[in-house]
């Protein structure tokens, strides 16, 4: 009798308890990508927030307790805001508004997490883009010098729905002055994290109590000065999951100390969306039962949003113009499938243009996208824009013969060691290095041995036929990446920049070959691979995939 008046009690206890799921869809790392098309080759893709937005639109339909969020690198990216913000650094913007900031007020997203790449052009253009935005830009680690009281971003902000007090943090990578320019961060400094999300996290238990605690975070996976996702969920209580971006990976669903995570794809080649369930019964606070992740990818099928479209149309049409100017001539086709293993005409056409306006005596570049082609003929902005696709300005430093081969060692680790039968064997590319940090060098002439293990592949190093000393005094090219010592290249840190060039190396590019008229021919051929079986082995697999592009 008394299991009896027991289970009709809770019975009608349960009768009273209330659920509710809330669902959270989440971007990250879009880089202007709103049009569905590769800009640098012409070619419809499987990307973009017109995309997004119809996959976006589906979700919040299926649920209508449901907010959006972005975790940043919004602002800079492709062409279509590339031409916008140079004509907002210039003074003469064509168009009122961020195109970007336009289709996400259109999209009703809640919160923004600050990007490193937001400080791209600078804060007059950064506040320009946070203006036009209808929702927080967030920021809980970034600070104000001198004394760092001052909080030029909201930490977090708390948003109702269905009754459920939803509280985002937002976090941007501290690695940021590891990369940008000093006057495009002005006074502004990156404090570590996971302090600061603490803080943020005691300060919303004190204040508003919420039901959910998220955290957006323009930082990946990892446990290091720039990737600080493992040790925010290990590290702060009372985190419930967090979304977040900046490597440019897609992680559907894990969890770290009982904290969910997820990553969408960047360059909106996914949605993120979690769901949480709560209840609570009459007169208590709504408790968490359930959470869960999952992405919804971006599909060639999947129908771009019409007023998307309508939104980023004159600034894709601006950006399409710009494009298709002729700049130059080629006498014959050239590609970038064999640019991470030999020596080719795409990348000499970089380092041409570098070593003329830096007057270095050694230039370094990366090949950041090897399915890059040149067509024999007219060459337009579009071709040379897609050989260096980033927004970085050309520096000179004053270095030595040991930073150029330190330099060229941890570039080498891209590669992996081999000896005999093994040099004949794919894959021989390190798969923990990403293509775009395996720098080349010109102005110096060395093999790679991959017989040797890391830290000991560069031989026959010379510089003007000479074996080139270590306390050679040397100017060097590199861009302002490289130079803060960005992916391992910490011997270019500290260096004494005796020049830069103010104009992104695209710019550069445009401007000699439209002086010039024509592409380097053939490569210089100042480096290569050993042993030849290596060499030939990496070729094969080159040409079996068609090039690996992969981007930052």
């Amino acid at each position: 009798m008394r299991r009896c008046l027991l289970l009709m009690l809770l019975c009608g206890l349960s009768a009273f308890a209330e659920q509710v799921t809330i669902t959270v869809l989440a971007t990250t790392d879009l880089h202007g990508n709103i049009y569905p098309v590769d800009y640098f080759t012409d070619r419809p893709a499987a990307r973009g927030l017109a995309k997004v937005a119809t996959l976006i639109r589906a979700e919040e339909a299926e649920n209508p307790n449901h907010l959006l969020i972005d975790c940043g690198d919004t602002i800079q990216g492709t062409p279509l805001e590339y031409v916008y913000q140079e004509a907002v650094t210039t003074g003469r913007p064509t168009l009122a508004a961020d195109p970007m900031m336009l289709a996400m007020n259109r999209l009703g997203y809640a919160a923004m997490t600050v990007g490193n790449h937001e400080y791209n052009y600078g804060l007059k253009n950064l506040e320009k883009a946070r203006s036009d935005a209808k929702f927080p830009w967030l920021s809980a680690n970034t600070v104000v010098a001198p004394g760092g009281r001052e909080r030029p971003y909201d930490g977090y902000v708390v948003k109702m729905v269905a009754g459920v007090k939803v509280a985002i943090v937002g976090i941007t990578t501290p690695a940021v002055p590891t990369w940008e320019k000093p006057e495009n961060m002005g006074s502004y400094r990156f404090l570590s994290p996971v302090p600061e999300v603490r803080k943020a996290v005691e300060e919303l238990r004190a204040k508003e109590r919420p039901d959910l605690i998220l955290v957006a975070s323009h930082s990946g996976l990892g446990n290091s000065e720039e990737n600080v996702v493992d040790r925010l969920a290990l590290d702060v209580p009372g985190i419930d999951a967090i979304v977040f971006g900046h490597t440019h990976q897609e992680l559907a669903s894990a969890t770290i100390d009982g904290v969910l995570l997820t990553q969408p794809k960047n360059w909106g080649m996914s949605l993120a969306r979690m769901d949480f369930t709560l209840e609570r019964s009459a007169g208590e606070q709504w408790r968490l039962t359930g959470k869960r992740s999952r992405l919804i990818p971006v599909t060639a099928a999947t129908e771009p949003a019409a007023d998307i479209l309508a939104i980023g149309r004159p600034y894709h049409e601006m950006a399409e113009r710009y494009l298709d100017q002729p700049v130059a001539t080629s006498a014959r086709e050239l590609d970038g499938t064999l640019g991470r293993t030999e020596d080719t005409p795409l990348v000499d056409a970089i380092h041409q243009v570098q070593l003329y306006y830096s007057h270095a005596d050694v230039s370094f570049t990366s090949l950041f996208n090897t399915r890059a082609r040149v067509p024999q003929g007219r060459v337009t902005v579009r071709q040379i824009a897609a050989l260096y696709a980033y927004d970085n300005e050309l520096y000179t430093i004053e270095g030595t013969g040991e930073m150029v081969k330190d330099a060229l060692e941890n570039s080498a680790r891209y590669f992996l060691t081999c000896t005999g039968a093994r040099c004949s064997e794919a894959p021989l590319v390190n798969s923990k290095v990403m293509g775009f940090n395996f720098d080349m060098a010109e102005g110096v002439d060395y093999e790679i041995d991959l017989t040797q293990p890391e830290g000991s592949r560069i031989r026959n190093l010379h510089w003007h036929g000479k074996p080139l000393a270590p306390d050679q005094k040397l100017r060097i090219a590199v861009n302002n990446y490289r130079a803060a010592g960005s992916a391992g290249y910490s011997m270019f840190r500290g260096a004494k920049i005796v020049w830069q060039s103010h104009e992104e190396i695209r710019d550069l590019m445009v401007r000699y070959y439209g002086e010039r008229g024509a592409l380097p021919e053939k490569a210089v051929g100042n480096w290569r691979v050993v042993p030849d079986d290596a060499r030939r082995e990496l070729e094969r697999d080159a040409r079996a995939v068609g090039g690996r592009p992969q981007l930052r």
